[in-house]
């Protein structure tokens, strides 16, 4: 994943030079400024330069080789499998545009098991994303969620699951091997493998007795 996130940070910074009077360097510097101030780029592009956020999807995300960066992961599809669906709805919250999400899990094997996505509306500005709390409340809604208090969230962005959390959800944030561990932690739970959730939440994962008989 972390592949992923590199080579779209160069195609990000690409499209910073190619449509602002900036040099490399500081589109690098723009872009991390625009992500730490709003969660995505783009919204920055938006509010401040009156970039199409379609046009960004395109040249960006859309242009993505994804096809060799990402492959099923028979792992992660058990792991999600396992899950308790009749104690869980299984749902993705995203600041990519339907597309590139869409195309992000199909290509991961696992498009089939969630109810449904919550994505960034590239097509409707102002946009609204993560970490904003709209954009939670928006998930809720979406996902029929009965309540903040009931909402389990994953994240792998230390801003999302601060902001998450503050709104009552009970955030567990995903830090990869070989990244350092925030300080002070951005969650009450932080994992390096999703494979941690089985023992953090057993209460939501079928039995084995369950999964016997599956």
């Amino acid at each position: 994943m972390q592949e992923l996130i590199g080579k779209s940070s160069i195609q990000s910074n690409k499209f910073f030079v190619a449509h602002l009077p900036i040099s490399a360097q500081d589109a690098v510097m723009l872009h991390q400024k625009y992500y730490r101030e709003y969660g995505l780029a783009i919204e920055g592009l938006t509010k401040h330069h009156k970039i199409d956020p379609l046009e960004f999807n395109r040249e960006v995300d859309d242009a993505l080789p994804l096809d060799d960066i990402l492959k099923p992961d028979p792992k992660l599809r058990k792991l999600l499998e396992d899950m308790d669906k009749s104690k869980v709805k299984m749902w993705l919250l995203t600041n990519a545009y339907v597309n590139h999400a869409k195309r992000v899990v199909k290509l991961l094997g696992i498009e089939d098991l969630f109810e449904g996505i919550t994505y960034c509306d590239y097509g409707n500005p102002p946009l609204i994303c993560k970490p904003n709390q709209k954009m939670y409340e928006i998930a809720e809604q979406n996902a029929g969620a009965p309540s903040s208090e009931l909402c389990y969230f994953v994240d792998d962005s230390a801003l999302n699951c601060k902001h998450s959390q503050a709104r009552g959800w009970t955030t567990v944030h995903l830090v990869e091997p070989g990244f350092p561990l925030p300080d002070p932690p951005a969650s009450k739970y932080t994992v390096r493998s999703l494979e941690e959730l089985r023992g953090l939440f057993p209460q939501f994962f079928k039995s084995s007795d369950e999964k016997a008989t599956a």
